[in-house]
């Protein structure tokens, strides 16, 4: 499969990062604090901003609880780097599209010291757009973190490609007019196809980039 484009969008953990480890050990400390089933938890959680994980995992909670905790999970999750790894070909891909001046964005649910910290820690080559929640007043699966990604990088999301891992970040980019891959890190092929993903590869180490002049395409299995 062969997909123009003129710009493209990633999500960050998952995609391009694996920080698992991390996100595990930080939620089930959540978990542990209030008494929650960290099984749950972590499925409740994936690809949605943390101060919304939270909302939904304690309906019952103050709102200033929840700014308690939220702050509490991003303190420790961007002080805790150990584990967090590159995923294969993700250092190599963005370093290809800064070769060739292809504009690109992380859009991420996870804070902007969580992020910075992830991605210093991996060596990812440092985007010029990073959108995350402090910057859009709805995360995903709603679309505006992407639409507000393509558009801070001068294009329309029509025109970009997501590449995504959660049921949750597809939806958002889906919804927003990408199209989108998905990268089968943490869920099957039928649930991020569910999702309306184009495709799915491992990672992307398995998307090609066909570059002549102007023109840009991927190409998938």
């Amino acid at each position: 499969m062969k997909i123009p484009f003129l710009g493209l969008l990633f999500d960050l953990d998952g995609t391009l990062i694996d920080s698992s480890v991390v996100i595990d050990r930080a939620w089930k400390a959540f978990s542990k604090k209030h008494g929650l089933d960290p099984d749950k938890v972590l499925r409740v959680i994936q690809g949605k901003p943390a101060f919304e994980s939270v909302k939904a995992l304690r309906p019952d909670a103050s709102s200033v609880d929840i700014v308690e905790d939220t702050r509490w999970l991003e303190q420790m999750e961007s002080q805790d780097t150990d584990g967090v790894i590159q995923l294969p070909g993700s250092v190599e891909f963005l370093s290809t599209l800064n070769d060739h001046n292809i504009p690109w964005a992380i859009v991420t649910s996870g804070t902007i010291p969580v992020a910075t910290a992830r991605i210093k820690a991996t060596g990812l080559p440092k985007p010029d757009v990073l959108i995350t929640p402090e910057l859009v007043t709805k995360g995903k699966p709603d679309p505006e973190p992407y639409l507000l990604g393509a558009e801070k990088i001068g294009l329309k999301a029509e025109d970009c490609i997501v590449f995504e891992d959660a049921p949750a970040g597809v939806k958002s980019g889906a919804c927003a007019g990408a199209k989108v891959i998905g990268i089968l890190t943490q869920f099957d092929r039928g649930e991020l196809r569910a999702a309306n993903a184009t495709a799915c590869v491992a990672s992307l180490a398995d998307v090609n980039l066909s570059l002549s002049g102007d023109d840009f395409a991927l190409s998938v299995a």
